[in-house]
């Protein structure tokens, strides 16, 4: 359930949507800012939504200055010539070149056709990400399964908004094709985390146990992931 409140209002933000949801094994309220802005508010065993509307509003301050901060860790909406967008952890440049009456938009090599008057690049850039991603992530993921004695059926790339990765059980590995603006360290460990879930298809002890056999550093790259990795949606 989505819920606006009025005391969220200001002159500079809209108001975040508000998403109660009980949970019965919470202890305690707990209030947390999404990536998209929007609030998601946990009601405890007992606890009811009167209650839980004094809460946030009694974080109105922190719910503020939280927002700011999570905006702050997200890409752009939109992406113009001249600026930088991470590639393999680095910052790669983001260019035009017009061709007669053609347009496109130069980045990491691809030339991607774009509108002549198109100002927002981000959905000919993502393209480009898109390309380079399918060339490089795709054979690296299958060296890594042949490294560790595995076979995968199939490897797609995907625009998910909410996962890193996916494993099915019939061997089919998704990836997000923004893997590809990481450092290899981070998005090898991705690679790995999905390829362990060949062998163990759940988050159980064994399966970190597994994790970490083949990825030591997990942890770092657990927190570039949770940290970092939010810049680039």
């Amino acid at each position: 359930m989505q819920l606006d409140l009025p005391f969220l209002r200001t002159s500079h933000a809209p108001e975040p949507r508000i998403e109660f949801v009980r949970v019965g094994r919470a202890r305690k309220y707990i209030l947390r800012v999404k990536p998209d802005g929007s609030l998601r508010v946990t009601i405890p065993r007992g606890g009811s939504r009167r209650h839980a509307e004094a809460f946030v509003a009694e974080h109105r301050r922190w719910v503020d200055e939280e927002r700011v901060r999570v905006a702050s860790r997200h890409a752009p909406v939109e992406w113009y010539a001249g600026e930088t967008v991470p590639l393999r952890g680095v910052d790669t440049p983001i260019t035009t070149e017009q061709r007669e009456r053609s347009r496109f938009v130069l980045f990491a090599g691809m030339r991607v056709r774009v509108a002549a008057d198109a100002v927002n690049l981000r959905p000919a850039v993502e393209t480009a990400l898109r390309h380079i991603a399918a060339r490089e992530l795709v054979p690296r993921l299958r060296a890594l399964a042949v490294e560790h004695g595995l076979t995968v059926a199939r490897v797609a790339i995907r625009n998910q908004r909410s996962r890193w990765g996916s494993c099915s059980t019939s061997g089919v590995i998704t990836l997000n094709f923004r893997l590809v603006q990481m450092p290899a360290w981070v998005s090898d460990y991705v690679l790995l985390h999905e390829l362990m879930h060949m062998r163990q298809q759940n988050h159980s002890r064994r399966y970190w146990r597994l994790v970490e056999q083949v990825c030591p550093d997990f942890r770092a790259a657990e927190k570039w992931l949770r940290i970092d990795g939010k810049a680039l949606f």
